[in-house]
């Protein structure tokens, strides 16, 4: 039961283009947003669209794949876990983050080469 503990696997389309960075020790990484959309009825009976926003990071390998081979508007399927950070901002106030940290991925349509130019 352990590898159920802190999991999330979700599908969804990449907000934008994952840009690979490194930090000064060599560890490569990139950060992106992930849209999911669910439908509902409301109590009138219509349907509504919810969109939610979900942050990952990636780190290494997964980075460099993740960046080299994705487009903003692309639809992936990623699997890693919650991270919960804080910080504090330069006023001084506490301000908190919760990330997916990036163990897989799995693309529906790979780049064509129009996406490539």
């Amino acid at each position: 039961m352990s590898n159920l503990r802190n999991r999330v696997s979700l599908i969804g389309r990449l907000g934008a283009k994952p840009e690979l960075k490194t930090l000064n020790g060599g560890f490569t990484f990139t950060r992106v947003s992930l849209a999911t959309n669910d439908s509902y009825k409301d109590k009138n009976g219509e349907w509504k669209e919810n969109t939610q926003w979900h942050n990952v990071i990636a780190w290494g390998k997964s980075a460099e794949r993740l960046s080299k081979n994705t487009e903003k508007g692309m639809e992936v399927a990623i699997e890693g876990r919650l991270v919960n950070n804080n910080y504090e901002t330069k006023s001084g106030e506490k301000r908190y983050t919760t990330e997916i940290e990036l163990a897989e991925f799995l693309i529906f349509a790979p780049k064509t080469e129009k996406s490539d130019k």
